[in-house]
């Protein structure tokens, strides 16, 4: 009896990996042959990046990184039209970083150009007269 309380009976499993006939038979009586199961995972497809990039070399273009960028942005679309998911996969990355210090770069420039027009414009209207 097993624990729970109800009869057991033994039933001889087909297919079992140990058994002989079956396809992971080792064929010595130590025990069956180890399986292993491959998965084809298919990942996203890589991106490229390239509408950022030109976004970012028709706007001021600070240190030519936006050129830069869309170049890399070409080149990983380029990559990813011939098959080659890894390298356009590396280009895309190396985009996507030149495209992130572009907008960064481009960031800090309008912000400095802001404070220096509101510092301006407090000097004209704040300005005292002798």
């Amino acid at each position: 009896m097993n624990p729970v309380g109800y009869p057991t009976e033994n039933v001889a499993l087909q297919g079992y990996p140990g058994q002989p006939g079956h396809p992971g038979h080792s064929g010595h009586p130590g025990g069956p042959m180890v399986q292993y199961t491959s998965v084809n995972i298919t990942s996203e497809v890589p991106r490229d990046h390239v509408i950022w990039s030109i976004f970012n070399f028709l706007h001021w273009n600070p240190c030519c990184l936006g050129l830069v960028a869309l170049v890399y942005s070409i080149k990983a679309r380029d990559r990813k039209m011939a098959g080659d998911m890894s390298g356009a996969r590396n280009y895309g990355s190396t985009a996507r970083c030149l495209n992130i210090w572009a907008t960064v770069l481009l960031g800090l420039i309008a912000l400095l150009f802001i404070i220096g027009m509101a510092i301006q414009v407090n000097h004209v209207v704040y300005r005292k007269k002798f």
